[in-house]
């Protein structure tokens, strides 16, 4: 980092396939994810392109073997990840090149194996990659055959367990692509852009070029174009002549449009190589042209504007689609966060999938992106740790040279909680200060835009990766108390909250302060001390380590030295259980529950975070008569709110001080009710609960009725069991059966809950408190998708979909 005082001045450039200008057959980027072979275990000489994989399996990639497989107390990847299997397998396909490209060259982009994968080319080797995060290329070129088929065999060893300490999944689990180029070409991750000078009047663009260019005695020059977002072009820059592998070029535009989370603009840069009048490639290039700072005192602002960093941190996993990369499950995400008033993600703790920078990009998301979550002291016994020390270099290299053009990227962080904080000093462990220093070497050497960072669980100045003084930013993960003495403690130094509060909820589960007993099923067997497993969704319960949402928060929005946090988590995860064993099989930690359904919290973050006009009171209204119940309110564009039971009122509360929600305790009667908010005497919005009777119907809502016959596109759809009036019955759990007729398939089932054993991959799933998820799946036809539900003495419901 020149100077960290400075201001950061970032522009993305994402690489993507291309859709050339010129005339000419210049690059390709094919999707190959369809046609494979999939074999689950090991078997013999599976690399040769004799084999016989008649009998194997068929499907597409992404693909996730353990998603697929049921709950085992057993697994020897343990509570961490999920109590799901890993083991071994073969991925196969067989494909043929038109000979007109014969000439040209050919590589294979994986996104991302976990783990160990081993690739060959018509039974040549060619590379071996254990890290399960990282996306890497071979060049297929020197053993295809343009005259026959072509057969590509992957190894995937993911059966070392455990090696992680949350859900990882195993497989080919993010796409795959087959690029086509010309021997003259822009280098893999080749074009690196940057902004040294932004202002609202002007900003200077420069660019870098990588180039793989055979020697020639014609003049070999580079063209570098600007669009806007509506395709008009708005800078150039001349013929740039081609020296040696790396040239740059500037280019000026005049009243820049900035890229932000509220207007996430973005423009395309086309880069085009020419060997003398011959275009020879050209690469597309997403750019958002924006700049911001980390202030000592002030925190952190963009374009100029201070501002809270309102993150999440998340795990790659999908819910109920496992680790299987799909785009419209990851925008789904995005979108429940962005609704909620969410404005950053940390990619807890790995290199995400190429597609969340890209949606970050468009929906205006700040990004942590996160390399490694050890370095050579292991946390479980056969992770990453055994490989550091070979791979580290080159992995941390590639995940820069991939991302480092997003502008949603605005952290790098090389490692989290890592045990090198905690070695003695003089031991052979103690090599974290000068792990940290070739780190932050290895990551200023290819992008000096941006801080680095590690998420520190020890807050203490005698910590080696903080007193080497090798980051720019000081990440604290917990340790509330220490944040309100960080400017004492580390004068002249600047604090983001990489990970916080660790908040244990349960969407729909709730326990009264009348309930001196939770009375939970025996065969729960459960381990911690806490008498609140099911974890309310009052906000009181925290893991020891953690804090609750409420005073997090506040400690947070009370100063303006605290740059930002990231929650932990988003969502609800496969895997890590904490503070539980089994039968729990995924968090509790999460804002959303593990089907996208949020829990009660999230609406006091949409409150804060948020100029919605929120009112949600919580509980449901089902409960014993006479029963006290404490009833929750978050709400804010109001100066109070009233409460009515059965039309009379109970009321008025209204928040002080820096409270974030309003309580009432009132006894249970059946019937219906009802909060009004009030903003100078005026009402401002009412919600009610109303007390359910029996189960009476089943309801189908989808987050999408049309989708893309692309077979990949999905559609989410929200189940619940309802009375005769339409009211949610908080308390159903009901079995409900699912069938698809049409150009459609189920990919997946959820319900949120944490201890349901029953498998993602089914076609029936068990209400929890009230509802349940279903996930539809395109195929390539289009049409329409008939989705039925049924459930015994319920009944059944249609739902079309329509894919086109």
């Amino acid at each position: 980092m020149k100077n960290v005082v400075q201001f950061f001045f970032v522009v993305s450039c994402l690489f993507m396939s291309v859709s050339c200008r010129s005339t000419g057959h210049v690059r390709q980027v094919n999707n190959f994810d369809e046609g494979w072979r999939f074999h689950l275990g090991d078997t013999l000489n599976a690399q040769s392109p004799t084999f016989n994989d008649g009998m194997w399996r068929k499907l597409d990639l992404p693909h996730d073997w353990s998603i697929e497989g049921r709950f085992d107390r057993n697994s020897p990847a343990g509570a961490g990840g999920g109590y799901l299997n890993g083991g071994l397998g073969w991925y196969r396909k067989t494909f043929t090149l038109s000979p007109s490209q014969k000439g040209e060259k050919v590589f294979i982009d994986f996104d991302g194996v976990y783990r160990n994968s081993t690739v060959w080319i018509n039974g040549h080797e060619l590379g071996f990659r254990p890290y399960g995060y990282i996306s890497f290329r071979y060049d297929l070129t020197p053993y295809l055959h343009w005259d026959k088929p072509n057969v590509i065999a992957v190894k995937v060893d993911n059966s070392q367990q455990p090696n992680s300490r949350w859900y990882s999944g195993s497989g080919i689990y993010r796409n795959v692509h087959l690029v086509f180029t010309h021997q003259d070409r822009f280098a893999h991750w080749g074009i690196y852009v940057t902004t040294p000078e932004v202002s609202q009047a002007k900003a200077t663009v420069k660019v870098q070029f990588q180039t793989k260019v055979e020697p020639t005695k014609e003049p070999v020059t580079i063209q570098a174009q600007l669009y806007d977002a509506h395709g008009k072009l708005v800078a150039s820059a001349k013929a740039i002549p081609v020296k040696d592998t790396l040239n740059a070029t500037t280019i000026e535009i005049n009243t820049p449009h900035l890229w932000s989370t509220t207007d996430p603009y973005l423009y395309t840069l086309v880069s085009s190589l020419y060997v003398g009048n011959k275009i020879e490639d050209q690469v597309s290039t997403s750019v958002g042209i924006r700049y911001f700072n980390f202030d000592v005192n002030k925190g952190f602002s963009l374009n100029g504007k201070p501002m809270k960093i309102l993150g999440v941190c998340d795990h790659h996993d999908l819910g109920c689609l496992g680790s299987a990369v799909n785009k419209r499950a990851i925008e789904r995400q995005l979108e429940i966060l962005k609704n909620m008033g969410c404005n950053a993600i940390r990619t807890s703790h790995n290199p995400p999938a190429p597609e969340l920078l890209d949606l970050a990009d468009h929906m205006g998301f700040l990004i942590m992106d996160e390399a490694f979550d050890m370095w050579m002291i292991h946390k479980t016994k056969y992770d990453y740790s055994r490989y550091f020390a070979q791979w580290h270099k080159e992995d941390l290299s590639d995940q820069i040279r991939r991302d480092r053009n997003h502008p949603s990227v605005i952290i790098w962080s090389v490692g989290n909680e890592i045990p090198e904080q905690a070695a003695k000093k003089g031991s052979p462990e103690d090599r974290g200060a000068a792990i940290m220093k070739e780190l932050c070497s290895i990551v200023r050497g290819l992008d000096d835009t941006r801080p680095i960072v590690t998420a520190n669980s020890n807050p203490e100045p005698t910590n080696p990766l903080i007193s080497c003084g090798a980051t720019d930013l000081i990440g604290m993960n917990y340790h509330i108390e220490d944040w309100l003495t960080f400017p004492k403690v580390y004068p002249g130094k600047k604090l983001i909250i990489t990970e916080s509060t660790s908040a244990l909820e349960t969407r729909g589960w709730y326990r009264m302060p009348s309930d001196s007993i939770i009375r939970v099923p025996k065969e729960w067997n459960i381990p911690y001390s806490t008498p609140n497993h099911l974890c309310s969704a009052y906000d009181n319960t925290s893991a020891p380590w953690g804090s609750t949402h409420e005073e997090t928060w506040k400690v947070v929005k009370a100063h303006p030295y605290i740059s930002g946090m990231f929650i932990w988590t988003g969502f609800d995860y496969i895997g890590e259980p904490t503070p539980y064993t089994w039968p729990s099989r995924s968090s509790y930690f999460g804002i959303i529950d593990l089907a996208g359904f949020p829990k009660d919290v999230y609406y006091m973050y949409q409150s804060e975070w948020t100029h919605k006009t929120v009112l949600h009171i919580f509980p449901h209204w089902n409960w014993k008569p006479g029963q006290m119940v404490d009833i929750w309110c978050y709400y804010n564009n109001a100066d109070e709110v009233e409460l009515f039971l059965n039309g009379k009122s109970l009321g008025k509360r209204h928040k002080t001080g820096d409270e974030l929600h309003v309580m009432w305790s009132v006894p249970f009667e059946p019937g219906v009710l009802k909060a009004v908010s009030y903003k100078n005497g005026k009402a401002v919005k009412m919600v009610e609960e109303r007390t359910a009777g029996p189960a009476d119907h089943i309801t189908l809502a989808a987050d999408r009725n049309l989708i893309h016959a692309d077979n990949s596109d999905l559609s989410f759809v929200t189940v619940k069991i309802t009375d005769k009036n339409g009211t949610m019955v908080p308390t159903a759990d009901n079995l409900v059966h699912f069938t698809v007729t049409g150009p459609g398939k189920i990919v997946g089932v959820d319900n949120g809950s944490e201890i349901d054993h029953d498998p993602f991959k089914a076609n029936y799933c068990h209400a929890f408190f009230g509802k349940c998820l279903v996930v539809i799946q395109s195929t390539h036809k289009p049409g329409v998708i008939h989705l039925t539900a049924t459930s015994e003495g319920l009944p059944a419901r249609n739902l079309p979909i329509f894919s086109k």
